[in-house]
């Protein structure tokens, strides 16, 4: 049977780092505008199940981007000859400049995992634009207990090693068919790309004790995290939600690192009380 999902994907052209960028978004939905924000090496599919959710899209203008490098999002031209390694004020720049060109007054922003330590950051140094901020999966600095450097090697086929390490920050409790979905956007991932995203999300800018200087009295600020999560560990959120204050923290049972995609009827509940605490 013919089903069409209300997802509907375009591409805007964006300027950031001092580069000219064609990057993709999917959106659904209408009224309130969420900009949405993936995990390290993956792309907007992780928010697939938020865009198709009725209930949600039919009170929030759901809009989920590619960042450059990853998913439909192409690298900028002369990209054969760099190494991508992310970084807080390119990320920065993207966010700011995707939220301008789509014209969207005052959105919620919402990431996870590299999206969720950027929501910090910009709640810290750009909190003007947005109404308020939803952080998953988000910590004020994580070091990595991994080498990265094995997600870009030519022995080792980089798509399938994150897979591997994204495995171990899957809940066992998510149906089977998601857990895996959840694999497959890392293996489809472009080489290097992976290692390039963790190299912001491990050793980029820290906003250790800075975390009190986010004024959350007209942008409130609300953190989520899996008890799943061995990267981003419930004790490091609860960390992270303690030093800001008038943050709110949501611990999600049977969830790990990719809450939105690996078990997407489990994060429902916790996304919509998110989107509640916004205002």
């Amino acid at each position: 049977m013919t089903c069409f999902e209300p997802i509907i994907g375009r591409y805007v052209r964006i300027e950031a780092g001092g580069r000219a960028h064609r990057v993709y978004f999917e959106e659904a939905g209408q009224g309130r505008p969420v900009i949405c924000f993936h995990t390290a090496g993956a792309d907007s599919r992780q928010w697939r199940h938020i865009m198709n959710d009725a209930e949600i899209t039919a009170q929030h203008r759901i809009i989920a981007v590619d960042m450059p490098w990853h998913g439909k999002s192409l690298p900028p031209e002369g990209w054969q000859t760099e190494e991508y390694l992310l970084t807080t004020e390119f990320y920065i720049e993207v966010v700011l400049a995707m939220v301008a060109a789509l014209r969207l007054e005052n959105p919620v922003y919402a990431g996870c995992s590299m999206g969720g330590r950027i929501a910090l950051q910009l709640a810290l140094r750009h909190p003007e634009p947005f109404r308020g901020f939803i952080a998953i999966e988000a910590s004020d600095f994580q070091p990595a207990w991994y080498d990265i450097d094995w997600f870009h090697r030519p022995d080792a086929h980089g798509g399938e090693m994150g897979a591997a390490l994204v495995s171990a920050n899957i809940a066992p409790q998510g149906p089977e068919v998601e857990r895996w979905n959840t694999q497959w956007m890392f293996m489809q991932s472009g080489p290097g790309v992976f290692r390039g995203d963790l190299s912001f999300y491990t050793r980029d800018d820290s906003l250790v004790g800075r975390l009190g200087e986010i004024d959350t009295s007209t942008r409130p600020l609300h953190i989520m995290v899996g008890e799943y999560d061995m990267t981003c560990t419930p004790e490091d959120a609860e960390r992270t939600a303690r030093a800001i204050p008038g943050a709110t923290l949501a611990l999600m049972a049977g969830i790990g690192h990719f809450p939105m995609s690996e078990n997407p009827a489990a994060f429902r509940p916790h996304f919509i009380e998110a989107l509640a605490r916004m205002g």
